[in-house]
């Protein structure tokens, strides 16, 4: 696959670390691959597309930039690895979150508020939508965005069928298609909170949550999302 003139120019520059021998100090292995996915994670929310570099998520994990071209090859390639961890974390995430909570509704709501915790600010968000952007434009990043949008939905789904067993939800209620329905609306309601920038955007997911949920609620006491949640 091509690169674009500025990583080509990028991996020129990171390969030149290597070829001056850079490359015997970066040789040590004593940080996780997966330590450093989630240091460019917030590299990417503060500076975007163009400020992501090799050298920038580097210096966030004290390593130098050759340790970064040995593992990853480029910025494409951690891009890449960062989206495989993505997708594995997601389903990790539900089973953690439901672990810690008493009921299938309430952690729905906090599976939903902690999936954006890195989109905080208005213009982490901002960041963040730029390099999903990017994905939709690149076959490779493309399929594991994908694999992380469907990961994500079969966590709803599946808590989604827990509620419906265990009574939160009323008889009758279409999981697959309430889980599809949840997964869009929590999508736009990240876009219209960094609009509007009224309230946090954990706040606006909850509210946006609970009202698409709320004609599908079990008719009895304290059975909302929210509500759930005051009580986790």
């Amino acid at each position: 696959m091509s690169l674009a003139p500025g990583e080509r120019g990028g991996l020129i520059n990171e390969q030149a670390f290597i070829n001056e021998g850079v490359v015997e100090l970066a040789r040590p292995r004593g940080v996780e691959d997966a330590v450093i996915l989630r240091a460019a994670a917030e590299v990417m929310g503060r500076v975007g597309p163009g400020g992501l570099t090799l050298a920038a998520v580097a210096r966030e994990v004290g390593l130098v930039p050759g340790t970064l071209v040995q593992r990853f090859g480029s910025k494409h390639g951690l891009l890449l690895a960062l989206a495989d961890l993505s997708a594995r974390e997601a389903s990790e995430l539900a089973g953690r979150v439901r672990r810690s909570h008493g009921s299938a509704l309430g952690a729905l709501a906090a599976l939903t508020a902690e999936s954006a915790a890195a989109m905080a600010t208005p213009e982490s968000y901002a960041n963040h939508l730029a390099f999903l952007c990017m994905d939709l434009a690149d076959p490779q990043l493309y399929e594991r965005a994908l694999a992380v949008h469907q990961a994500q939905k079969r966590a709803i789904e599946e808590l989604l069928a827990e509620a419906a067993a265990a009574g939160e939800l009323r008889a009758g209620t279409d999981v697959a298609a309430l889980a599809g329905t949840v997964q869009a609306i929590t999508a736009g309601a990240g876009l219209t909170w960094a609009l509007e920038r009224r309230g946090t955007l954990e706040q606006r997911l909850r509210q946006e949550l609970d009202t698409v949920l709320s004609p599908h609620v079990a008719p009895h006491p304290a059975t909302s999302a929210t509500r759930r949640n005051h009580d986790d």
